[in-house]
């Protein structure tokens, strides 16, 4: 269905995550992968989806001027919020450690941005995911850590790994925003491209 409509586009993921890799391929869409290293580093007023749809914007400018008319460049970023702090990945088992200590028993949001940047427009949408987790114990805060190294992950944890499997007890919106890309919106907002 997609793939039809977007027969007369070249799409360009920007990512070099496996999961964002494994769901483009999953929804049938047809892709190449352009890498272009940008440094993470956003203003500190800005809180939750502001981040993440700034992140994700920013991975786009690294393009600017590059893309030919039929080209789609999809940038994407995931934040996790918690109690007014923004968790991004973790650079040590220590920082993997306390946060996940600080999730533990509580609420997070999940949100992912994605940028649709084409040679004349761009637009960014975002999807917050609400998270929680039961009070989680240090063993199997060090096992998992010391099994997954979870360090490629906002909020050092992945939902498709032995932490979402025993620690999650309640999801409010999508699943797959959680692992890193809202699919539903990512479907929509091609189709409606493509239209």
């Amino acid at each position: 269905m997609l793939k039809e409509k977007l027969k007369d586009f070249q799409i360009i993921l920007a990512s070099g995550s496996p999961r964002r890799q494994q769901f483009f391929k999953e929804l049938g869409i047809d892709f190449e992968i352009r890498l272009r290293p940008i440094e993470e580093v956003y203003p500190l007023a800005l809180k939750a989806s502001e981040i993440s749809d700034y992140l994700a914007e920013l991975k786009s400018v690294a393009f600017d001027g590059t893309l030919l008319e039929n080209e789609i460049l999809i940038t994407s970023d995931t934040v996790v919020w918690h109690n007014g702090v923004s968790l991004a990945k973790a650079s040590s088992r220590d920082e993997a450690f306390q946060m996940l200590q600080r999730l533990s028993g509580d609420w997070h949001e999940v949100i992912t941005s994605v940028c649709f940047t084409t040679s004349k427009s761009k637009k960014t949408v975002h999807h917050c995911t609400k998270v929680k987790f039961k009070d989680l114990s240090t063993a199997e805060i060090d096992y998992y850590i010391d099994h997954y190294k979870p360090y490629d992950k906002a909020g050092a944890y992945g939902i498709q790994e032995w932490l979402g499997h025993i620690a999650i007890e309640e999801i409010k919106g999508s699943y797959t925003n959680v692992m890193g890309l809202p699919t539903h919106l990512l479907y929509k907002t091609l189709s409606d491209m493509a239209n």
